[in-house]
C-alpha cells in the first residue's frame, strides 16, 4: 500500500483526507485516490490530467520529475505527499 497525504493549506479548500492506495506510478496513485473525491481531482490536476502549476507532489520526501504524464514509479509502502505551491513577495 502507498499512503497518501494532502498538506492541511489544501485540506481547507477541498476535504482529502490521508488514505492508503496501491499503484505503480503517480497517475495510478492519483487516479485510486481521486477515484472517490472529482473535486480534489479537480483542485490538484488540470483539465489534461497534469498536475497544476501550484501543487508539488512527492514521494518519499522527493519531487516528481513527470507533471505532465505522472510516470514517476511509487514503490510499494512509499509516502506521496501533495502540497499546495506558495509563493510571494
Amino acid at each position: 500500500m502507498i499512503n497518501v497525504a494532502f498538506t492541511d493549506n489544501i485540506q481547507r479548500h477541498v476535504e482529502c483526507p490521508p488514505c492508503a492506495v496501491t499503484g505503480s506510478n503517480v497517475r495510478e496513485v492519483l487516479d485510486a485516490v481521486f477515484e472517490t473525491n472529482a473535486k480534489a481531482r479537480g483542485y490538484v490536476l488540470d483539465d489534461a490530467g497534469a498536475v497544476r502549476k501550484h501543487m508539488n507532489v512527492f514521494i518519499n520526501g522527493a519531487q516528481i520529475k513527470d507533471r505532465t504524464n505522472l510516470s514517476d514509479p511509487v514503490p510499494d509502502g512509499a509516502s506521496v505527499y501533495i502540497m499546495q505551491a506558495l509563493s510571494g513577495g
